[in-house]
Parts: C-alpha cells; structure tokens; sequence
C-alpha cells in the first residue's frame, strides 16, 4: 500500500526490520514495532510521512460494527502519528482525523490533548459536528479520563469541565455508536468526580429522550453497582424499603471451575404502593490469596404493583476466562436491591478434577 503511493519505500529492508523479535509481541506492542520499522523507511519530514500514511490508506469505515480485527491494519499508522508527529499539531491532527475513520485514533490523540490542550480542545469542539461519526466518536472517546489501554489523563481526572462541555454537544447525537462513547466518558468521571457526573445527569434527565435515558442510566452504570442512592434517584427508584426476598436459589451447591452457577431470588413489593425495583447481585470471588474480590453482575429493573412478586435469574460460568480466573473456595452472593446488599446464599466451588 506504502508503495502504491512512495515508490522509494524500501519494502524488503522494512519487512526485514519489522520481523526481528516480531513472534514473540503481544498484539499493542506489535502494533508500536511495526510503527518504529515505518520510522526507519519513511521520510524523517513528519508531514510527509503522515501525507504518504493518509494517501496509502484504504477506503473509509462504512460500518461500525461486525468490523472484526480488519481496521488493526492501521494501528501502526496511528503508532506512528502518536510516536513521531508530536511537534507537529497540524498535520498529525489532520492524519488522525483521516484514520480514525478506518481505525480509532482514540489512543494516539491523547498526547497531543496533553501538550496543546487549547487548540486541542478548539478542534475537538469543531469535529463534534464533523459528518463522520467515527471522527465525532473520537471526541468523546480520545478524552476519556481512564480510556482502557491508554495512559490516563490527569487534567480531566482532575477538571472534567472541558470534556462535559464537548459531551453536552454530543449527547443526542444520531449515532448510537457516539452516544456509547459518551456514556463510557461519563462513567470514567464518575469514577473521580461523582458529584460532578451526578449533576450531568441530573441537568440532562430533563425532557430526555428514550435515547439520552439509556445514554445517562449507561453512564451512571458503576454507581449504580456500587448502590449510589444519588445515582438510583437519578432513575426514579427509591430505596429498598417494603420490598423483601421470600426465596433464593443458588444451584448447584458445589460447582467445578469450568461449569455454571444458576442463581435467581423472588422480590415482594409488602407495601401499598408501585415501587421501581432495580435487581442485580454480586458473587464475592475467592482470589489466589484467599481473599475476596466481589464483582456485581446486572439483572433488570421493573415495577411492582402493590402485593406482586417478580422472580430474577441468572447462569453463571465459573470457566477461567482471559478477564477472571477461579480459584476454589467458598463464595458468597448477595442481592443487590434499589442498592441495598441482602445474602441470600452461597456456592463452593471446587476443581474440575474434585
């Protein structure tokens, strides 16, 4: 593609250059590798890097899902923008407004937020009503304050208000791909600042839509889990009070690490009322140091008529995951309800050998 575009791209000693010690990277630091090797055959001028690795590239993202691994292609143009174009604001920003429409420029834009946060946050504001939503996206993902994989940025951990000021443009926007990312930026502030998401969602639960609705609800997500009652309030439910658990079920008592877990609780509304129920419970995992590590896993919400009763279910896997590894003992699950915490049983769990 490079030689499409740079017919004096010495392609062999590049290749050469890029395969030593290649195998053995995981899949980020192939992605950095393979940009260092971009860095020894392209031009030393920035600009004219960055111009080749624009004109290179191939057609734009028409979708933003079902993609597969197929954009990864352009994560070491993006490496390459983030490791050398530094000094250069213009023209970096110019190539990441290209690419992130074939594959997020999310990570490779945070330092150039950083070293340039006036004309950084100028632009950004100018792209939320860019046509591409991949660009718009970009907006609200690259100034996440703990964006997964990314080095975090401090000065929004800090101050939020230039990110909310950028989200506020976009919390209605068309594409649901976008209002994702500001629902994941929202979450990463309440992380630092709840009080300050709390009033965001507040201020934007006025005359919301279904679409902000599920936008504010998706960004409040790890208050909610922690049983916020500022945050449940927020969603119009109240507190537990005159609802009871009248069964539980956890099954099997004895689970091999590989199997599953099915637990479900039946919820009573005792009062005279229409209450909002939100259900989730947690499951206090046993770690390798024999402590306990609870993770809360979400069920539904719902109303309950005076005198009604709902029922909540949910299968477990208790397989080792990429993201969770099992070890044996004994592991307690609570209920979580309108945030309040009610044990309603436990597991053990056992190897697959026992």
């Amino acid at each position: 593609m490079i030689l499409s575009v740079y017919p004096s791209f010495n392609s062999d000693a590049f290749i050469a250059h890029a395969q030593n010690g290649y195998e053995e990277l995981e899949l980020k630091d192939r992605g950095r590798k393979l940009a260092l090797s971009l860095g020894e055959y392209l031009p030393g001028h920035f600009p004219e890097a960055a111009d080749i690795l624009v004109r290179s590239a191939g057609p734009k993202l028409t979708k933003t899902e079902g993609n597969g691994m197929a954009p990864f292609l352009y994560f070491p143009h993006v490496c390459f923008i983030e490791q050398h174009g530094l000094d250069h604001f213009d023209e970096a920003m110019q190539a990441q407004h290209e690419l992130t429409q074939r594959f997020s420029a999310e990570f490779s834009i945070r330092p150039y937020i950083r070293r340039y946060p006036e004309r950084a946050l100028k632009l950004l504001k100018k792209w939320t009503t860019d046509p591409s939503e991949h660009v718009r996206r970009l907006v609200s993902e690259g100034t996440r304050p703990r964006l997964p994989w990314a080095a975090r940025i401090p000065e929004f951990q800090t101050d939020p208000t230039p990110v909310i000021e950028l989200l506020e443009r976009l919390k209605d926007d068309p594409s649901l791909y976008v209002r994702r990312s500001v629902a994941n930026n929202l979450n990463d502030i309440g992380k630092d600042n709840p009080s300050i998401l709390l009033d965001v969602a507040r201020r934007w639960s006025l005359n919301a839509d279904e679409n902000r609705n599920w936008l504010i609800k998706h960004g409040l997500r790890s208050l909610i889990k922690q049983g916020d009652a500022d945050a449940l309030g927020v969603l119009g439910v109240g507190s537990a009070e005159g609802l009871s658990i009248v069964s539980a079920s956890i099954t099997p008592d004895y689970a091999a690490i590989g199997g599953k877990v099915t637990i479900s609780y039946t919820v009573l509304n005792e009062t005279s009322d229409d209450i909002s129920v939100m259900a989730d419970f947690r499951i206090k995992y046993v770690k390798a140091n024999g402590s306990l590590r609870p993770k809360v896993f979400k069920l539904k919400a719902c109303d309950l008529g005076s005198g009604e009763t709902a029922t909540f279910k949910k299968s477990i896997s208790v397989a080792d995951m990429t993201t969770r590894k099992h070890y044996p003992g004994l592991h307690t699950v609570d209920a979580l309800l309108n945030g309040s915490i009610l044990e309603i049983g436990q597991f053990e769990l056992v190897s697959a050998s026992s």
